[in-house]
């Protein structure tokens, strides 16, 4: 069977899992290699940037000012909107460095009930292009278009004036081959649900408007590509961060915003080897681990052991962390300029770029533009860019009295 390479680099990336006990060499056990220890899980597209702003600033968004797309940030922020209602609609050609038909859309929507709640839907779309399927002997057996869809919907309350909670539940599907079977592989699509929970506070100091927010992303069941027996984790996430907002001049303000993310899946452990460098086994056929845990757990114990289970102990907890930071510098609520840097271990995945984009704002519609710039040359992330519309309908002497007023 043969495929074009996009696909290739996205099963790559997505089914390197959960290995079926057939005493594979040690070369396709993940986290093996010890200058990448990589975690990785199954449908990664839900934690890729959807938006032009947060994309602007490094990837930051769970406690800068709510807007359209606080469903993926941090869902609780859009009690506070100032808006009755709006949406937002973004895209982004994806990976374009290796393929030229991939790209993810992202719309987004929201309504205010009363001045202190909030409901919001949206819906992911990941674009993998088009594949083609040949037998060993290179005939052709038909094309197929993978695609990923996830569909949220959204409530978030303020409990006092500085403070909101949210939660969002989500439907997830990733159809990558469709129903495919031939002597050596039999695919199926994946489903599952996922939930999202998420804080905000906010309080008004003598050096401007400084915000904190927390969201604990896609808690949901694990997926399946093939059968019961091999199940992968989905990118369940921790996302914590503060932004800092302070108007120098009545016309000019600017953001200062950092958050930090930690995946809160299982680390991949070290398996003990022999002399040759192949997996041992235990008397059940089971790879034997030599430090670290056995990443074959359900969801909570997946969650909470998540703090604890790296081979190498603390040190390398705290390399799984990535860090995101941005600027916003806004003037007359009019124009914007970005700029920000993603940082992300070079043990753990070694993502590090810069962002740039501006914004605009004129009435009900907005326009944000952002632009990805990796340190190294021919980076498959090289030359991403986003595109965001925005629509905003009815200030907030349009909401209805507060019901707790």
């Amino acid at each position: 069977m043969a495929i074009k390479k996009s696909f290739l680099f996205l099963i790559s990336i997505l089914l390197i899992g959960k290995m079926a006990k057939a005493q594979p060499p040690a070369g396709v056990f993940a986290g093996q290699d010890e200058n990448r220890r990589v975690i990785t899980t199954a449908v990664p597209f839900l934690n890729i940037t959807p938006d032009s702003r947060s994309g602007g600033m490094g990837d930051v968004g769970v406690a800068i000012s709510p807007d359209a797309n606080s469903t993926h940030w941090n869902p609780s922020k859009l009690a506070f909107i100032d808006n009755k209602m709006g949406f937002s609609l973004s895209y982004s050609p994806w990976l374009a460095k290796i393929v030229n038909d991939m790209s993810l859309s992202y719309l987004s929507g929201y309504y205010k009930i009363t001045r202190e709640q909030a409901v919001a839907v949206s819906m992911r779309f990941f674009d993998l292009g088009q594949i083609y399927f040949k037998d060993d002997n290179n005939n052709p057996q038909g094309d197929f278009h993978p695609k990923e869809v996830a569909l949220d919907a959204t409530y978030s309350r303020m409990l006092t004036e500085d403070f909101s909670l949210g939660i969002t539940l989500r439907y997830v599907n990733s159809n990558l081959t469709g129903h495919y079977q031939s002597s050596t592989t039999e695919a199926q699509p994946a489903n599952t649900v996922a939930a999202d929970i998420s804080a905000y506070y906010k309080l008004d100091t003598k050096i401007g408007l400084l915000a904190f927010g927390g969201n604990i992303s896609n808690i949901g069941a694990k997926v399946t590509y093939s059968n019961q027996d091999n199940k992968d984790f989905i990118p369940t996430n921790l996302r914590l961060g503060t932004a800092l907002t302070t108007d120098i001049d009545p016309y000019n303000s600017i953001t200062f915003s950092v958050d930090l993310n930690k995946l809160l899946v299982p680390s991949p452990p070290i398996y003990a080897t022999d002399d040759d460098g192949e997996i041992l086994y235990d008397s059940d056929n089971n790879p034997i681990i030599e430090k670290g845990k056995d990443p074959n757990r359900n969801l909570l114990s997946g969650i909470f052991g998540s703090f604890t289970d790296a081979p190498d102990g603390f040190s390398e907890e705290m390399r799984e962390i990535m860090i995101s930071a941005g600027a916003e510098y806004w003037y007359n609520q009019i124009f914007a300029a970005r700029l920000g840097y993603f940082y992300e271990n070079q043990y753990k995945g070694n993502r590090q770029y810069f962002t740039l984009g501006v914004g605009f704002r004129y009435n009900v519609f907005g326009f944000d533009f952002a632009y990805l710039v990796p340190p190294q040359q021919e980076h498959p992330l090289a030359e991403t860019l986003r595109f965001t519309l925005h629509f905003k309908f009815e200030d907030e002497s349009a909401f209805d009295p507060s019901v707790t007023d």
